[in-house]
């Protein structure tokens, strides 16, 4: 038995509307096919890619690091990665011996982190063309190489107890070339350009939050259910 039919019907009116926002924010209404809730996300994730670019901070780290002198040993995942590992080294004139899937490196540390920001910098920038020229390999594969390279790198300096040294490998790979990574294709956006739609989201959020707290509200209150102290 229904309670209220007044307050029943508004909550199932108010539903009903809930699910028939629902299904707009998932249909294909914006460019390219893409729905609002993609948008939303592109739009977010522009704004947090403009956030995440260290690059020119890290270069300020990396120069202190010229003329540092360090010598490693780098395991690569298969002796593929460390072929092409040993390819990025060479391009940036770094020593290097390869045996198997390991690398014995002997760099200038500066050099070293400065090639790698280099090729985070186009990576971050979506210029894949020219990234692809320089190394004739997929550009995000040149990312996770170097992300793997200097993660191993980080790890053997630690080993030999330079932890300063391993401190600024270590920052330029998950500040430098694992944000590059992970936003390629992501065009980069200041918040500014965007502060009404994040405002707008934000707000919708909310009142879309409170339209479905207040329908079931209201149909269980009509149908009757009611917590009791």
């Amino acid at each position: 038995m229904i309670h209220d039919k007044r307050e029943f019907t508004l909550g199932v009116l108010l539903l009903v509307g809930f699910f028939a926002v629902l299904a707009m924010l998932f249909a294909p209404l914006h460019a390219n096919g893409r729905n609002t809730i993609d948008y939303l996300d592109n739009v977010f994730n522009a704004i947090s890619k403009h956030s995440a670019y260290f690059i020119p901070k890290l270069r300020d780290k990396v120069r202190a690091q010229a003329g540092k002198a360090v010598d490693v040993m780098v395991r690569a995942g298969d002796e593929a990665q460390a072929q092409r590992m040993e390819e990025l080294l060479a391009g940036a004139g770094i020593q290097v011996e390869r045996i198997g899937n390991r690398l014995l490196i002997d760099a200038d540390l500066g050099r070293l982190l400065t090639a790698a920001l280099d090729d985070a910098e186009l990576l971050y920038r979506n210029d894949g063309d020219s990234l692809e020229r320089k190394h004739l390999t997929e550009p995000r594969l040149v990312g996770y190489d170097w992300h793997r390279l200097l993660g191993s790198i980080a790890r053997d300096l630690d080993q030999q107890q330079q932890f300063a040294a391993g401190k600024v490998v270590r920052e330029v790979m998950t500040k430098g070339v694992e944000p590059a990574y992970n936003y390629y294709g992501i065009e980069a956006v200041p918040m500014q350009r965007m502060l009404f739609i994040v405002l707008a989201a934000l707000a919708g959020y909310v009142l879309y939050t409170v339209w479905y707290g207040f329908a079931i509200l209201y149909l269980f209150e009509g149908w009757g259910l009611k917590l009791e102290h």
